[in-house]
């Protein structure tokens, strides 16, 4: 079962937060990191801007493996070496 941590932040004047330290460290970001909001309904997710890409990259990929006619990571290494062979060509 994950760990459910709830806690408050105030909205300045700009509409700015302060994310608290629990939070950052969780979605493991740091002084000039960015973070992605995701509004579902009432309710809004944040996620770091780096894990969010990548979820959404490996979605839009889902599938292309088998299209290219790759099963296993044998087929994947076969692949890589076979691109090797030709650059030296």
């Amino acid at each position: 079962m994950q760990n459910i941590i709830v806690d408050n932040a105030k909205v300045m004047a700009k509409g700015q937060i302060t994310l608290p330290k629990d939070i950052r460290d969780i979605l493991r970001v740091g002084t000039g990191d960015r973070v992605t909001l995701i509004s579902e309904g009432d309710r809004v997710v944040i996620m770091n801007s780096a894990v969010y890409a990548m979820k959404m990259f490996q979605e839009e990929m889902k599938g292309e493996a088998e299209k290219a006619g790759l099963y296993s990571d044998d087929d994947v290494v076969d692949l890589i070496m076979e691109m090797r062979a030709e650059e030296r060509k």
